[in-house]
């Protein structure tokens, strides 16, 4: 009996492992043969056209972008940030956690910016959409939020705090935001260091709870993000509704359309 026991652990550890491995060697390999990226310093940052024209849009903005980090490390991982813009307003603020600005005393980085650009040449996807009614109020939240941000003057690229875990911090503090954000989002399941105990917290979306020991190892679940399982920040789970897996390194499949939205949550 114990051997079978054993056998059966063996093949569940043998299962998890593959679970969490093989979708982020896929991924890996797949970006190392069919994504030509150029050297950093000649990557593009041109804008894409997700985001309206702050000059012909004169209603108030907030959108959250997810895009491939430069490098082999895109294979597993996205930069997330955060635009607004406000009523009348010509332009768009920035909001987002920079690792090498640390060397100016904060990785936080917030001002004027394109809200829709390239990261490193890799084309970002819209996480979020809120204009109209109710946004402005938002936006107020947003900058409260940032203000107190408690991991500006640190970063670690795993397991957090990072760019992910800063967006995940606004999302929590601001539900109005939806987020859902990619199992590829490694560091937004940090809530805090490796104390030794687990951590709970509210979900990224506000929706539900998620227990986690320093981002490395916890769980999620929410109504909004569904059933999350992180192992060593790698994360997968599976979402109710819409129907959807999360996998390492390959993302959501299919992957939620975001809609247009005012913050009260009618259509925009």
């Amino acid at each position: 009996m114990a051997q079978v026991t054993d056998v059966r652990a063996r093949s569940v550890v043998a299962w998890l492992v593959l679970l969490f491995t093989l979708p982020a060697l896929l991924s890996i390999a797949a970006r190392a043969l069919f994504f030509q990226q150029p050297h950093w310093s000649e990557s593009s940052h041109e804008p894409t056209g997700l985001a309206p024209r702050a000059e012909t849009t004169p209603e108030p903005v907030v959108q959250v972008y997810a895009a491939r980090t430069w490098g082999a490390r895109g294979g597993v991982a996205v930069h997330t940030w955060i635009a607004a813009k406000r009523t009348g307003a010509s332009g768009y603020t920035r909001f987002e956690v920079i690792g090498w600005r640390l060397r100016s005393g904060s990785a936080l980085v917030v001002g004027p910016g394109t809200a829709d650009a390239e990261w490193f040449s890799n084309t970002p996807w819209l996480l979020a959409d809120l204009r109209g009614d109710g946004v402005e109020a938002v936006i107020d939240k947003i900058e409260a939020t940032v203000e107190n941000y408690p991991h500006r003057r640190a970063y670690r690229m795993w397991p957090g705090p990072n760019s992910n875990t800063f967006v995940a911090h606004i999302g929590r503090a601001v539900p109005e935001l939806g987020l859902d954000l990619p199992p590829t989002a490694i560091g937004k399941d940090y809530l805090g260091g490796l104390g030794g105990s687990a951590v709970v917290g509210r979900a990224p979306s506000g929706t539900g709870f998620q227990l986690s020991l320093g981002g490395v190892v916890g769980v999620l679940v929410a109504l909004r993000e569904g059933i999350e399982v992180n192992l060593l920040g790698l994360v997968a789970g599976v979402r109710p509704w819409p129907l959807a897996v999360k996998l390492p390194g390959l993302g959501t499949w299919p992957s939620r359309t975001v809609a247009r939205e005012s913050a009260d949550g009618g259509d925009g």
